[in-house]
């Protein structure tokens, strides 16, 4: 439940606390979240320049900085990367500011990939034409040796500074290494759409199973396993909702899997999850309202039923979810019966 101003007033009217208490409450939640990432004026100010900065370096390059050849690039990106780490340990030490300090650490890292591009560039391994801003845009084998850098230097950032925000690089570099790892694996020649998706599927699985490793592993407050979700979760599910098929069992085995997606996330509580589970859940059922029962005269009238049937569900879990939850979690390892718990 989200803890408010609002709901410390209603415990000061049942008399369960104090005028005092409450004040005092109150400010030690502010002071406490005030390094927790949250929908602050501030965090947002804080993540819109340093998605800026990031972008300058990675998303928006322009045409224009090839001029400066490779040797150029790959010394601006370090004399970047220098500024990018002093500013880190300055935040950090000197003011405090874990937050803006990830994303300081984050623009260090997202020089890697610009800094190997100008190494190769002036070793003259580009000479075909392409440029440094198609590294976002194409997939190419060839990057793997940017994205293998850009994953060792982001490690090596995370262990010196455990800032969760440092993951999102790494879980980023990895989604890229998962398009780009087919053509390399296979050959450019035979890497069919097919089998990008199916590669892009058993990819963001195996990076959603290390996201949970991590999630059990980590016993701290800090979520360093968000972003990790986050692109695994989009590769599985990206690459598993772009297969085609043309058998219905196949289609009903694609809503199971979303279903369970959705009791994945909440047993987690990892929205993720639940949001791309429901959004192949709908997709299934469009597919049934347009395709399978288009000349249904009863379907609606079934779908509402179903619907509110889940309605009901709810009612009648939400009466009983103590006692469900409390003998589903008896049922659980004790590491992932502490990191249920701990989510809740």
């Amino acid at each position: 439940m989200e803890l408010n101003r609002s709901t410390l007033k209603e415990a000061v009217e049942h008399g369960l606390v104090s005028d005092e208490q409450a004040e005092r409450l109150w400010e030690f939640l502010q002071m406490r979240g005030m390094n927790t990432p949250a929908f602050r004026f501030t965090h947002i100010l804080y993540y819109l320049g340093g998605l800026i900065a990031i972008g300058a370096m990675s998303l928006f390059m322009t045409l224009g900085w090839e001029r400066f050849g490779g040797w150029g690039l790959f010394s601006i990106a370090l004399v970047y990367a220098a500024a990018g780490l002093w500013l880190t340990e300055f935040l950090l030490k000197r003011l405090r500011q874990p937050i803006p300090a990830g994303i300081t650490a984050v623009f260090v890292v997202a020089l890697t990939p610009l800094a190997v591009y100008g190494l190769q560039l002036a070793l003259g391994w580009w000479a075909d034409g392409r440029v440094y801003r198609d590294y976002h845009a194409y997939i190419d084998w060839r990057w793997m040796f940017m994205e293998l850098a850009t994953l060792a230097a982001g490690a090596a950032m995370l262990w010196r500074y455990p800032l969760p925000f440092l993951v999102m690089p790494l879980a980023a570099t990895l989604w890229y290494m998962s398009m780009d790892l087919t053509p390399f694996l296979f050959g450019a020649a035979d890497a069919t759409w097919e089998l990008r998706r199916l590669v892009s599927l058993w990819f963001g699985l195996l990076i959603a199973l290390l996201a949970f490793w991590v999630d059990v592993r980590s016993r701290h407050d800090k979520d360093y396993a968000f972003w990790l979700y986050l692109f695994g979760v989009v590769a599985f599910w990206g690459g598993l909702s772009t297969m085609n098929s043309d058998s219905e069992l196949s289609k009903f085995l694609y809503l199971c899997i979303n279903l369970l997606m959705i009791v994945v996330g909440a047993t987690l509580a990892r929205r993720v999850f639940a949001v791309f589970g429901g959004l192949g859940a709908a997709g299934y059922v469009g597919h049934l309202a347009h395709g399978v029962f288009k000349d249904s005269l009863i379907f609606p009238f079934v779908l509402t039923a179903i619907g509110l049937g889940v309605i009901y569900a709810g009612i009648v879990w939400q009466r009983h979810e103590k006692a469900i939850t409390a003998r589903l979690r008896n049922l659980l390892p004790p590491p992932l019966r502490e990191l249920v718990a701990r989510r809740h």
